[in-house]
């Protein structure tokens, strides 16, 4: 998964932060999916690569998330964003999610870790 999130980041469409960040999915029939961050003008229209990777796996029929891997060209990881974290909850609640970098460090936590209180139907 991290080399389908690195590979991802290849393709970011990034003019304004020039941030090529990366995301892979693990879903739950074992497909990886990956997504990179999509820009825009009007920066409130930008979405992260994390959500365009799980975004592709509901569009492909592949609804339901076991893992996140984000990788972000930094020093150190970056964890998902709110947004991100929300949206990982609506499909994989119990989510392992990865972060990696140029560095050597990583993290590998749990969406429930992270998200302690997501919003839902319930």
């Amino acid at each position: 998964m991290s080399v389908v999130a690195r590979q991802a980041s290849a393709f970011a469409y990034c003019p304004y932060s020039k941030f090529r960040v990366g995301a892979a999915v693990l879903t739950g029939d074992r497909e990886i999916i990956g997504g990179c961050n999509v820009e825009n003008a009007s920066y409130g229209l930008s979405i992260c690569a994390e959500r365009v990777a799980i975004f592709r796996a509901v569009a492909t029929g592949h609804p339901e998330i076991r893992a996140l891997v984000l990788y972000t060209p930094t020093a150190k990881p970056v964890t998902p964003c709110g947004a991100c974290r929300q949206v990982l909850a609506e499909f994989g609640g119990d989510a392992t999610v990865i972060c990696i970098c140029d560095g050597a460090e990583s993290i590998a936590t749990s969406l429930k870790e992270l998200l302690a209180m997501p919003f839902g139907a319930a």
